[in-house]
């Protein structure tokens, strides 16, 4: 569905296993910043970057994704967003209120592609600072591909709490 992704820098939200942004990797994404809180996906997460020898492509980030949003921010901005998350969180809201910050404050390049997950039964949701381009049903799963928009310049995530994982700039690993 995405094609080649030569010199892409992906963020991969609730990375699970990394799946997602481990095939952006194979795919000839330059790096990929993934992030996700499960103590067992982190586990297997770890194991298949250090398996598949892409630390110095990989970056993990073991947080949950809110707390996580001002690493985000300094970290961006990303080509590509893979968004698998819960989803209930899709259905309820707060995924799709949560992208829209993270656009606003310019984790999503210009142009690039937001991919997002969710349950069939829904419909693909409205993300403001994106563009819906198609939407696909595969079985129980919805995906939807957005194209990100001009970031209006304001900062919707202000927080006084720090998350309680700092970005490394380079390819080691966050914990």
């Amino acid at each position: 569905m995405l094609g080649a992704l030569d010199g892409t820098r992906v963020l991969d939200l609730y990375a699970g296993s990394g799946a997602l942004g481990i095939e952006a990797l194979s795919r000839g994404a330059s790096e990929a910043v993934m992030v996700e809180s499960a103590r067992p996906a982190l586990a297997a997460l770890r194991q298949n970057i250090a398996s598949l020898e892409l630390r110095g492509r990989a970056t993990v980030i073991a947080s949950d994704v809110m707390r996580a949003r001002t690493s985000l921010v300094r970290a961006g901005p990303f080509d590509l967003l893979l968004v698998d998350p819960p989803y209930a969180s899709v259905a309820d809201g707060s995924v799709v209120l949560l992208l829209a910050a993270l656009l606003a404050a310019g984790v999503g390049k210009p142009g690039g592609t937001l991919m997002l997950e969710h349950a069939s039964r829904d419909d693909a949701p409205k993300i403001t600072g994106t563009t819906l381009e198609r939407a696909r049903i595969y079985g129980d799963s919805g995906v939807a591909i957005y194209r990100v928009e001009e970031a209006p310049g304001v900062a919707v995530l202000a927080s006084t709490e720090e998350p309680e994982v700092a970005f490394l700039a380079s390819t080691e690993e966050v914990v």
